[in-house]
């Protein structure tokens, strides 16, 4: 049962005479501490990592396996892999309350103090020594390693004005300013981008994590430090940004390969999970199973297609941008028309270029195509993919020969759900594949409307229709030419000519 924070022990004797005993408190390190918090949670069968989609069978139980270790442990993965999402949750192994010397710099324990300024005051007080008390969030520092970064900041510096003031020798280990790593004692200290870290500050790194000593300004100062340290990096970036120094690579117990979503259905659910769709302005999003597919399909697409760069990776913060700028097209079209349901369409996702463009690094042959040139095409293949899962086998030789007769279709973005459906259904045997998308009769305009417009544009990647900014969904130019031929290539019934055209 967690204890109040009223109920927590104040002074040095009231939390020897507590349940917190000097075994508990000053013998478990925080790796012990971790570890036994993650074998009681293994053993009701809680989950660990909540929020953490698609690392189940995998990143997952190497981490369990580095704390269960008592390892110092590195994330090495792309972009947008929840790297540091996952080392911050470590936090949710740590003890609910932890007590510490109040005011003391680098959360000294009450019971085995390591710096000098807290042994002098239980020395004077005894017993009466105050005594605070930290929250695992407050036991978990972070640093994003920069080339800028130095000693003094990771470790500590000498302060001569807090010398001056107090009267003390420069010399003294009380005029020390403690850095990140001092102030993280007792608790996690991760660092992000680590190859990014200069090599002298690695040095530090290591030597105190592993010797318990460091010398600041040419003073030696013993700090034997209780820490857990994780570290990300991009292993790719290594050549480019920097390098890890074998001696800290060495001091590092357990190096995990993080990745991205295995599977369309896990990087679906890691989307849903992330995108903000629960808007405020009255429309409710309704957003088809096919849309999310299609966005999440253009993920994987990005990621095997050669014109992106492999060593930047795609992040899987494209499909939750792209869907939460699908969605917003959609509200501002439902806005305009004043429609109480916001339906994205596939027109939608060509709408959300630039929350594309902006999250792929292109290789030469993709940078002389141009961003948005890459982007369409690979929502162009995307749609294609999705389409066929639906669609495998279905004949739409009836909607094709619609077009190869002459008929043409300009639908406009800002076009109301219901004259956009009348529209679709002037089209022989179009609407009445929606079904196949678990669409019916009775669903709302903005449904019917968004299903049968994604047929088209499946019809279109797969080059069956064109589609043009001039004249919409049209014939493909060799079927203008030879329409009899396409009837005869579909094996279909002729169709009665049907040369309307909207615009």
């Amino acid at each position: 049962m967690k204890k109040a924070a009223w109920d927590l022990p104040p002074t040095l004797g009231a939390l020897r005479r507590s349940a917190y005993s000097e075994e508990q408190i000053a013998v478990r390190g925080v790796k012990d501490e971790l570890r036994s918090n993650l074998i009681c949670r293994l053993q009701k069968g809680e989950e660990l990592f909540p929020g953490i989609l698609g690392f189940e069978d995998s990143v997952i139980p190497q981490v369990v396996n580095a704390v269960l270790s008592r390892h110092n442990f590195i994330l090495l993965g792309l972009r947008g892999q929840a790297k540091t999402r996952l080392i911050r949750m470590l936090t949710t192994l740590l003890d609910p309350h932890t007590p510490y010397i109040d005011g003391c710099e680098i959360h000294d324990n009450p019971y085995r103090p390591i710096c000098r300024r807290c042994r002098m005051l239980i020395q004077e007080q005894g017993d009466e020594t105050p005594v605070a008390w930290l929250t695992p969030e407050q036991r978990y520092v972070e640093k994003l390693a920069t080339p800028d970064v130095t000693i003094a900041d990771m470790i500590g510096d000498i302060d001569p004005i807090k010398a001056a003031r107090q009267g003390h020798h420069i010399s003294d280990e009380l005029t020390v300013h403690y850095g990140l790593l001092p102030r993280a004692n007792r608790g996690i200290f991760a660092i992000n981008e680590l190859p990014d870290l200069a090599g002298k500050i690695q040095v530090g790194l290591f030597n105190i994590m592993q010797e318990g000593d460091v010398q600041i300004k040419g003073y030696p100062v013993r700090l034997p430090l209780d820490l857990m340290l994780v570290f990300t990096a991009n292993p790719e970036d290594y050549t480019a940004r920097g390098k890890i120094i074998t001696p800290l690579k060495d001091r590092i117990g357990s190096e995990i390969r993080t990745h991205y979503p295995a599977t369309l259905e896990q990087g679906m659910a890691i989307t849903r999970q992330e995108a903000w769709l629960a808007r405020d302005s009255g429309m409710n999003p309704l957003v088809p199973a096919y849309i999310r597919e299609i966005i999440e399909q253009l993920a994987f697409q990005a990621r095997d297609d050669k014109r992106v760069d492999k060593r930047s990776g795609v992040s899987q913060r494209l499909p939750i941008s792209v869907l939460e700028n699908v969605v917003s097209n959609a509200e501002r079209r439902a806005l305009l028309t004043r429609e109480k349901t916001a339906v994205p369409r596939v027109l939608d996702v060509y709408a959300a270029l630039p929350s594309i463009t902006g999250k792929l690094e292109l290789e030469y042959e993709g940078e002389l195509k141009g961003g948005d040139t890459i982007a369409q095409e690979l929502i162009r293949v995307s749609v294609g993919k999705i389409f066929d899962r639906y669609f495998s086998g279905v004949n739409m030789s009836q909607i094709v020969q619609w077009f190869d007769l002459g008929g043409s279709l300009k639908l406009e973005e800002s076009l109301d759900s219901a004259a956009m459906l009348g529209r679709l259904t002037s089209i022989q045997g179009l609407v009445e594949k929606v079904g196949a998308l678990g669409v019916r009769p009775g669903d709302p305009d903005a449904v019917r409307a968004s299903a049968a417009e994604f047929i088209l544009e499946g019809l279109h990647a797969h080059r069956r229709i064109s589609r043009s900014e001039e004249r919409g969904y049209a014939a493909e130019e060799r079927k203008r030419e030879a329409p009899g031929a396409g009837r005869e290539r579909e094996g279909a019934e002729p169709l009665r000519p049907q040369r309307r055209q909207f615009n």
